[in-house]
């Protein structure tokens, strides 16, 4: 009975009470073919869409610059695809904010020896807080994005699901967003396939339909981490020694913001083995390099948790909760265990994995398949490997 009430009540594709004609959309656009398509979609499907664009950098240097997005080409075509699809667009100016809430953060986590995802961040600040706070002013009834995830309802909220091109599977960079977030964001990308949004595009008439997908981080030029920070902090790139994790000093480096943990190419150094970067020692200005064994890690200690598995975190992990988790971006979801006590919160990997580095996200889900929900997740504060690296580590840096 009840089920059958939920279906008299939802009357669009986008799960919302009322007929699309009388149902606001803010659709965030980058000027990238994803989220103009999301525009395209709803206003064929009847919606009162508005197209709002954000400007988060100087976008006079990335003008001509492919695989960008949020500045000076990118604008200008969600303009010009906002004028094909006859809705209103505007622009809001928030290099400011961007700045300040990603990336100086971004620059000053390098610096202490972590390895940031600045896309995380804008969503948390930008995307889904500002943003969203411009949506409702707007009266809209919901803010709709080209990520490629999935969003239903359950019971009185919604709840995040991978999408069904697991190759554009952005779930990971999503993890932190709050339940009253997810409630008000659409998703409506996360059951196509990339290939199909295109062929939308080019039915469309939209010029971006051919357009590159976006690559770099947005403010960082060819993946120049080091450059960028560099030029934010200028004096604060102390020179070190890389170290081997056995205590021999092997070279010296221009930086530790030029490393990250599980590097291989670019060291420096050459002793005639393959050498990895296993610790980045940001107190001692060192670099600590070691064999491919001592970066297998079998537990992560998690900061800034946020749970979205329903229930209080220390009800469902205090006895350790079956889970699959997920360590960089690029890889699957593996089982893992989550524990919640004692004032913190930690994932103890069933297989151990390499290159684990702090600062990058630990993504929570029910299993590895497409259709897995997103339990949350949390920044990795610290790592824990196996009891050998851990011994040498430890003696390593506490001799400093």
């Amino acid at each position: 009975m009840v089920k059958n009430k939920r279906k008299q009540r939802t009357m669009n594709s986008l799960d919302l009470p009322r007929p699309a004609e009388d149902t606001r959309i803010v659709v965030a656009m980058s000027g990238g073919v994803d989220s103009s398509v999301v525009a395209g979609l709803l206003k064929q499907q009847g919606y009162d869409v508005v197209g709002i664009t954000l400007q988060l950098y100087d976008h006079g240097a990335a003008v001509h610059r492919a695989g960008s997005c949020c500045a000076g080409q990118d604008i200008d075509d969600a303009r010009r695809v906002a004028e094909t699809l006859d809705i209103p667009h505007y622009v809001l100016n928030y290099e400011r904010r961007f700045r300040e809430a990603v990336i100086n953060p971004f620059a000053e986590s390098y610096l202490a020896g972590e390895t940031p995802i600045p896309c995380i961040a804008c969503n948390q600040t930008v995307k889904f807080a500002d943003l969203l706070r411009t949506a409702h002013e707007l009266g809209a009834d919901a803010l709709a994005t080209g990520h490629y995830i999935r969003s239903r309802s359950i019971g009185a909220h919604r709840a995040l699901y991978r999408p069904v091109d697991a190759s554009r599977d952005q779930s990971y960079f999503l993890f932190a967003t709050t339940q009253e977030q997810i409630d008000y964001l659409r998703f409506p990308l996360g059951e196509m396939p990339k290939s199909e949004v295109r062929e939308l595009a080019e039915q469309m008439g939209l010029s971006v339909a051919a357009k590159q997908d976006s690559q770099d981080i947005c403010f960082v030029p060819q993946g120049n981490y080091s450059d960028i920070i560099a030029k934010l902090k200028p004096n604060a790139a102390a020179k070190g020694e890389i170290v081997h994790i056995d205590g021999r000093v092997l070279g010296r480096h221009e930086g530790i913001m030029r490393f990250t943990v599980g590097q291989r190419r670019g060291i420096g150094v050459a002793t005639g083995e393959p050498l990895y970067v296993v610790h980045l020692d940001a107190a001692g200005a060192r670099v600590i390099v070691g064999p491919a064994e001592a970066l297998e890690t079998r537990k992560i200690m998690l900061r800034d948790v946020n749970w979205l598995g329903g229930g209080p975190l220390a009800d469902s992990a205090a006895d350790g909760l079956d889970v699959y988790a997920k360590v960089r971006s690029t890889r699957p979801p593996k089982p893992a265990r989550l524990f919640h006590r004692d004032g913190g919160t930690w994932v103890e990997l069933t297989g151990g994995e390499s290159g684990v580095a702090p600062g990058q996200a630990c993504v929570l889900f029910t299993d590895s398949g497409n259709d897995a929900r997103v339990l949350g997740g949390g920044f990795i504060e610290r790592t824990e490997r196996t009891p050998e690296a851990e011994e040498m580590l430890t003696r390593l840096v506490a001799a400093v």
